[in-house]
């Protein structure tokens, strides 16, 4: 199959690349650890001409032999590539957004071997508290676009991360999200607080432990909050309850179960229903699946994994904008 599009998934930590044909099939795929964060430092010609701009080498490593293939090829890019600190600022689209609206609002720039490359727009929820994306909005779209309609009526999709996102959408809009740091208050806590200092890094996935910590946060006393539920990462170690290689899971499990029962409570308040909606999953197979373990315990019943959601969704943008031709749907 002919190639008709390169489509860039380029975060803060690394930079995905796919070769795609018509109706979005994947011909190949890549992965660099050539983040906006991290990109390459060394020189290197390009196009006949010394260069030192680190997104001009991450791209070139990611997709120049395909672009030497066929240099026509269109190329469209989401992520944090399209931030303040990106290679290009793509101003926020405001909610409600769908494919239409982040389509027509593409930024562009010409690459030093002159190939255009269209970056997509995150999405911006104004409010007395606003919240942002860039990156989860092409996933999401690409989850829609295989979704009967009747489908999404009823449904909340899950971006499990450093940065959770839960999005809900209606009629093929994003309308509304929230957001929840649970990754990177994981993080902090495992290498910057004293929770660290006695836990035990690298042992296999312990559920058991997990389960726990999740329960305590459904329990009364996970009333209390996280703030307070936290500090038994530690006391459970200290009498001696916790293992050291079970605390980093239970401490996972805590904050996870603090993060969905929040989650379910405002489900149930903003619907005016004790019925808690279907829930899609987006991301990475073992997060999704601790994910996909609590939910079940907060009692969100139907949980579904989606595959290949960024693709799809960069592949309708791109026939949004007018990049590919109508019949290469």
């Amino acid at each position: 199959m002919q190639a008709q599009l390169i489509a860039l998934d380029w975060g803060t930590t690394s930079l995905r690349a796919y070769k795609l044909a018509a109706g979005g099939v994947v011909l190949e795929q890549r992965a660099l650890a050539s983040g906006i964060m991290q990109l390459p430092a060394t020189a290197r010609v390009i196009n006949g001409r010394e260069c030192t701009d680190g997104f001009e080498l991450a791209f070139d490593d990611a997709c120049g032999d395909w672009l030497d293939a066929q240099p026509d090829l269109p190329v469209i890019a989401c992520g944090m590539v399209g931030s303040a600190q990106g290679w290009r600022e793509a101003a926020y689209c405001e909610t409600p957004a769908n494919v239409a609206h982040l389509g027509n609002s593409l930024q562009t720039l010409v690459s030093l071997r002159g190939t255009r490359v269209h970056i997509v727009p995150g999405v911006i929820q104004r409010s007395h508290l606003p919240n942002v994306m860039r990156g989860e909005e092409t996933q999401v779209l690409g989850v829609l676009q295989n979704l009967p309609a009747e489908a999404s009526g009823d449904l909340l999709i899950g971006l499990p991360g450093s940065h959770s996102k839960w999005v809900e959408v209606v009629d093929g809009c994003i309308t509304h999200f929230d957001t929840f740091m649970t990754g990177e208050v994981f993080a902090v806590l495992s290498e910057h607080s004293i929770l660290g200092r006695t836990q035990q890094h690298g042992a296999a996935f312990d559920g058991p432990a997990f389960d726990r910590g999740v329960q305590v946060a459904l329990s009364v006393d996970g009333e209390l909050g996280v703030l307070s539920t936290l500090f038994s990462a530690r006391t459970l170690g200290l009498t001696g309850e916790l293992g050291a290689s079970a605390q980093p899971d239970y401490l996972s499990g805590l904050l996870i179960g603090h993060e969905l029962a929040a989650l379910a409570t405002v489900q149930r308040r903003r619907r005016n229903s004790a019925q808690l909606p279907s829930i899609i999953l987006i991301g990475n197979a073992q997060l999704c699946a601790r994910y996909s373990r609590a939910l079940d315990a907060c009692g969100f019943a139907a949980v579904t994994l989606a595959e290949q959601a960024t693709e799809r969704g960069l592949w309708q943008l791109a026939l949004a904008a007018g990049l590919l031709d109508s019949s290469s749907r």
